[in-house]
């Protein structure tokens, strides 16, 4: 299989592409956000990703999402050294697949990885022309770049991530907000607002559609 590892520390990068490639895989890796955005996305071919989630420059719960939006389906399984309930939560909320909670054993890395693998991913379309940057939470498109803000990022991430698909505003809310976060309808329609005209400051080739009662889905912007 061709794996793809994000992860700061040297030493457990060097212990994972190790025991990966004697178990026969291929292995990309990357030390930054910024780097797994150019070497992870949809052209490195990955069967699985194995994400950091305390990165230098970004937190692994954004860059994620962000590989989701350029059309990156591989399943995630992230490492972290965060065991509180909460952190764990806003991981499945950033499209995790498993994770492992550091110090690991190898074999149980190796064992979750085979086990990805296997389970698979459906391909999701990129949201083309918008490209979103983790590690500075911006937004790119043909008319320029906006910056947001965390919670905007992480709002227009969970559903560019997920092309097609309505999301459901409770995810939106988990993507945005920690765990047990108390967010009215009204924060976040403002959230929304704001999203929607920083895109078309930029001429995004994409709009968020409100589908009423339900959530939010990423539509071709029409002409």
């Amino acid at each position: 299989m061709r794996i793809g590892i994000c992860e700061d520390d040297l030493s457990i990068r060097k212990v994972l592409t190790r025991a990966l490639e004697q178990a026969g895989h291929t292995v990309v890796a990357a030390h930054t956000g910024s780097e797994a955005i150019a070497l992870l996305g949809p052209d490195a071919d990955l069967d699985v990703l194995v994400m950091d989630i305390g990165l230098p420059d970004a937190d692994g719960r954004d860059v994620v999402p962000a590989l989701r939006s350029a059309g990156q389906h591989a399943p995630v399984l992230f490492l972290t050294a965060l065991s509180a309930t909460h952190e764990l939560l806003g991981a499945f909320a950033a499209g995790a697949d498993d994770y492992v909670v550091k110090p690991f054993e190898i074999k149980e890395v190796l064992a979750r990885v085979q086990a990805l693998a296997l389970r698979g991913r459906p391909p999701a379309a990129p949201s083309d022309g918008l490209v979103l940057d983790p590690t500075a939470h911006s937004a790119r498109a043909p008319g320029g770049r906006v910056l947001l803000t965390p919670t905007e990022f992480r709002m227009l991430a969970s559903i560019t991530s997920r092309p097609g698909d309505v999301v459901r505003r409770r995810s939106v809310v988990a993507a945005g907000w920690p765990d047990g976060s108390q967010v009215s309808e009204n924060t976040i329609d403002s959230f929304m607002r704001r999203i929607r005209r920083k895109l078309a400051t930029i001429s995004a080739p994409v709009e968020i559609e409100t589908v009423r009662g339900v959530g939010f889905r990423m539509a071709e912007r029409e002409p």
